[in-house]
């Protein structure tokens, strides 16, 4: 994918989309995954990233290909245990963790897996993580998309909390997942990482933030970045990825998270239809 700005001065007809528009499960949390395969399929998305959690649904192929027969949805993304709260989910090594996520995706025909750069206390997978992610993906037809974070305040310092860096973009990876709202919490300018990414961007997940320095994953449309540049810029530029909207619903109720995710699609639909 050739991330040129788009021109000006070009008739406005518009393009029907072409890129999936998913929704992740983390995105009815603390509903279960379920509950998301249900919903997404309700909303009209055109599948599912599975956020691997504790949720045992979450970790079995079989549990996730009854949803996906279930519901009629497809599994785009499988996104690796990478949070704290998901610190011994298969494994404590972060390569285990990839690769068995890998092997989900495979076996789910999902195409692109979605993982960190391992925290700087997991020195051992720190030290070989670029060389051992370049091996893994030269053995799967899977993208393996690691994810632009953030740095974190620790007593008024900023830290970088990933290793090598938060931002992966200089580690060289096959390709990369950029998300909205970490590019708002670390305060960068997410068109321009887009151009760095170049065409290993691979996969986007679509979120908002208002830069206040935390990792907000609001409603596209409802912070200061710039989601629907993004999207235009992906329309016009031959991306053949996932879109993967990825915002918290953990204070709603379930009839304002339904409302708030049909926004999203509405949204993500509405600017992927560019102007050509």
């Amino acid at each position: 994918m050739e991330l040129d700005e788009p021109g000006a001065g070009r008739p406005h007809a518009v393009r029907i989309p072409e890129i999936p528009v998913g929704m992740s499960t983390a995105a009815v949390y603390p509903e279960p995954t379920a509950a998301a395969f249900a919903l997404a399929a309700d909303l009209g998305y055109d599948g599912v990233e599975v956020m691997v959690q504790t949720d045992p649904v979450s970790q079995s192929v079989e549990a996730l290909s009854d949803l996906v027969q279930e519901y009629q949805i497809p599994v785009l993304s499988v996104h690796s245990p990478c949070l704290l709260v998901t610190a011994r989910v298969w494994s404590s090594d972060p390569l285990v963790k990839l690769a068995r996520s890998v092997d989900m995706a495979e076996r789910l025909s999902a195409g692109s897996v979605v993982v960190h750069p391992p925290f700087v206390w997991q020195r051992s997978a720190a030290a070989v993580f670029s060389p051992s992610v370049a091996e893994l993906q030269d053995r799967t037809d899977v993208r393996i998309a690691v994810e632009n974070m953030f740095p974190v305040k620790v007593r008024g310092a900023v830290v970088n909390s990933y290793r090598p860096h938060w931002n992966p973009v200089a580690a060289g990876h096959r390709w990369f997942t950029l998300d909205l709202s970490h590019t708002a919490t670390s305060r960068i300018d997410a068109m321009e990482l887009a151009a760095q990414m170049s065409d290993r961007l691979g996969h986007l997940h679509l979120g908002d933030g208002s830069g206040s320095g935390k990792d907000e994953h609001l409603v596209p449309g409802r912070g200061g970045q710039p989601c629907a540049e993004m999207l235009d810029l992906l329309a016009r530029n031959g991306f053949d990825g996932s879109v993967i909207v990825e915002i918290s619903t953990r204070n709603d109720g379930h009839d304002e998270r339904e409302t708030d995710l049909a926004e999203a699609l509405t949204f993500a639909r509405l600017h992927l239809a560019a102007p050509v």
